[in-house]
């Protein structure tokens, strides 16, 4: 087995929701109860659940972009969460996102090219014209063009505008790569496209992904292992095939179940 570059360790995440008849009172919800996984050097972890299962969370957790209440996420051996904020933004550019929503995610009132090459500017990566150069290679990369640097997001379609948020995550070059229900916006025949660009560039650069979903059809397509949540606990893990075709527990048989045309797809 391939070597773990993102790990954690039993994750707790818990939120203060008001209740009662006229919202004075609150209950607690744990969002992330006692939650471990790890993701494999090179390989894609899938997380999948319905709304409100706590993977979004997760994703948040990992990148530090909210606190936790408790556990570790180890990146290269360091514990991120006990990383003060200079620290943080020194291993950043190796843990980037891919957000869910390619019309929220962009700023209308910047440039692609200001986009993609936001994160080289903030980390000081090259001269201005090394920076300019690696952000036209990226479009390349993801399938668009030299001149659409000039552009703003409205002149682009959703496809279009998620390979901008791959490029604007991959300029950088990061180990890990978390993709949180980077296709879920998107109709299905662009899905496909975005799905066979992102495991290109898995083999190209060498990424390790982590797939926020709640979409196992679309998942069996990009992910090597597999992590099911539910109500903020990990209920079931392992490799793609052996959950697709063993699922030990009730809550995974339902989500397969649920998949349309699923006995086309294990013909």
């Amino acid at each position: 087995m391939s070597e773990s570059v993102l790990v954690a360790n039993n994750l707790v995440k818990t939120y203060t929701q008001r209740s009662g008849k006229f919202g004075f009172g609150t209950t607690l919800v744990k969002a992330l109860d006692n939650v471990s996984i790890r993701l494999r050097a090179g390989s894609t972890l899938a997380v999948v659940g319905e709304s409100g299962s706590g993977k979004s969370t997760l994703a948040r957790c990992l990148l530090q972009l909210q606190p936790l209440d408790s556990g570790e996420v180890l990146f290269a051996g360091q514990d991120l969460s006990k990383m003060n904020g200079a620290e943080l933004r020194s291993v950043r550019k190796n843990l980037q996102m891919v957000f869910q929503d390619p019309f929220a995610s962009l700023n209308p009132r910047m440039r692609v090219g200001e986009i993609v090459g936001e994160g080289l500017l903030i980390h000081r990566l090259g001269s201005s014209a090394e920076q300019q150069q690696k952000v036209i290679a990226m479009l390349k990369r993801v399938g668009l063009t030299e001149v659409d640097m000039q552009k703003y997001p409205h002149e682009f379609s959703g496809g279009q505008r998620q390979r901008i948020g791959i490029a604007r995550a991959l300029v950088l070059q990061p180990k890990v790569v978390v993709c949180d229900e980077p296709v879920s916006a998107l109709d299905v025949s662009i899905q496909a496209q975005i799905l066979l660009l992102l495991k290109e560039l898995q083999q190209e650069m060498s990424l390790s992904y982590l797939f926020i979903s709640h979409d196992l059809r679309v998942v069996r397509h990009i992910a090597d292992d597999i992590v099911v949540m539910y109500q903020g606990r990990v209920v079931e893990q392992g490799v793609v095939v052996d959950i697709y075709q063993q699922p030990q527990h009730e809550y995974t048989r339902n989500l397969l179940a649920a998949i349309p045309g699923k006995k086309a797809m294990n013909a």
